[in-house]
C-alpha cells in the first residue's frame, strides 16, 4: 500500500492533535493538510508545533489550500463543519473518515448522499473496543429480550457539548435494532418526578458530564435476581486515532460507499 496523505480537520484541538501525532507515527500515513475554523489562533502556524516536531503543514481554514495535496480528510470536529468540509470532499474526489457525533436526520442523509461520490467511514465512535463491544451487546440483547430492563449510562468531558453520546445512542440503536423495536419510540433519555413504574419496553439512558472523562459507557441489563454489565472505559483518545488511521487504510480501494467500523473490522453481521 501506498502512503496515504490525510488531512486533518479541527487540527488544534484535543482530538485533532492526537491525529496529527498518530499520522507522524504511522509509517504508512503521511499529514497532508490541517483544517481549524476562521479566526482560530492556530491559523497559519505549523500542525506539530504544539508536541514540538514540526510537521511541515500549515494550519488553513481555506479548504481549497488545506485539502490540497489530501487523499483523505479525519473529521472528528461539528456536524455544521464536518458536513461543510464533505461537500468540498465529494466534490473533489477525497475520502471521508467522520468520527463527528450529533448529526440530525438530515445530516445522515447528506452523508449518505456523499457516499454516492467518494468513499466513507462514518462511525461515532473509531476505537477497535467500542466495535467490539456493540457486536456483544447484539449478542447479549438478543439473549436476554425477556425480563430485562436495558439502562445505557454515559460519562464524558465537561468540554462535550452534545448527549447522549453518539457511541451511547449508537449502542441504543444496535439493541433496539436486536429486539425489533425503533429507537426513537423506546428511548427514554430523563427521569424527573414521579414517573411511574418503569415501562420494560424502554431502553433508558443516563449522562454524565464532568472533570476530563474521556469515555465511559456501561450497558444494564437488570433482571430478577442478576444483573449483567458490558462496559468499555477509554483513557486516551489515542485508540479514536487508531482506530481512524484503520478505517483510512480501509477505504484505500474504495472508490465510493458509505461504511462503519463494523466494515472496517470486518465483524459478522
Amino acid at each position: 500500500m501506498s502512503e496515504l496523505k490525510i488531512a486533518v480537520a479541527g487540527a488544534s484541538g484535543r482530538m485533532g492533535r492526537m491525529l496529527v501525532d498518530a499520522i507522524a507515527a504511522a509509517p504508512d500515513t503521511v499529514l497532508a493538510g490541517a483544517l481549524d475554523v476562521a479566526g482560530s489562533p492556530s491559523i497559519g502556524t505549523d500542525a506539530g508545533a504544539f508536541s514540538g516536531q514540526l510537521a511541515g503543514v500549515a494550519i488553513q481554514s481555506d479548504l481549497s489550500k488545506g485539502l490540497a495535496d489530501a487523499g483523505y480528510l479525519i473529521d472528528f470536529t461539528r456536524p455544521e463543519g464536518t458536513l461543510k468540509h464533505l461537500e468540498y470532499c465529494a466534490a473533489h474526489g477525497i475520502k471521508v473518515i467522520i468520527g463527528t457525533t450529533g448529526f440530525d436526520d438530515a445530516g445522515k442523509a447528506a452523508i449518505r448522499a456523499a457516499a454516492e461520490k467518494t468513499a466513507i467511514v462514518f462511525a461515532p465512535n473509531m476505537s477497535v473496543g467500542v466495535n467490539v463491544t456493540l457486536k456483544l451487546l447484539e449478542m447479549a440483547a438478543k439473549s436476554l429480550s425477556e425480563g430485562y430492563d436495558i439502562e445505557i449510562i454515559e460519562a464524558h468531558h465537561r468540554h462535550k457539548v452534545d448527549a447522549p453520546s453518539g457511541t451511547a445512542l449508537k449502542m441504543g440503536e444496535v439493541i433496539a435494532d436486536a429486539l425489533g423495536r425503533d429507537l426513537k419510540e423506546c428511548a427514554v433519555y430523563g427521569r424527573e418526578g414521579v414517573t411511574g413504574e418503569r415501562d420494560p419496553s424502554t431502553i433508558g439512558f443516563a449522562t454524565i458530564r464532568g472533570g476530563d472523562i474521556v469515555g465511559d459507557h456501561t450497558v444494564l441489563f437488570a433482571g430478577t435476581g442478576e444483573r449483567i454489565e458490558i462496559s468499555h472505559k477509554s483513557s486516551s483518545r489515542v485508540t479514536y486515532a487508531h482506530g481512524a488511521l484503520r478505517a483510512a487504510r480501509f477505504l484505500a480501494d474504495k472508490a465510493t460507499g458509505l461504511y462503519d467500523m463494523q466494515d472496517v473490522l470486518a465483524l459478522p453481521r
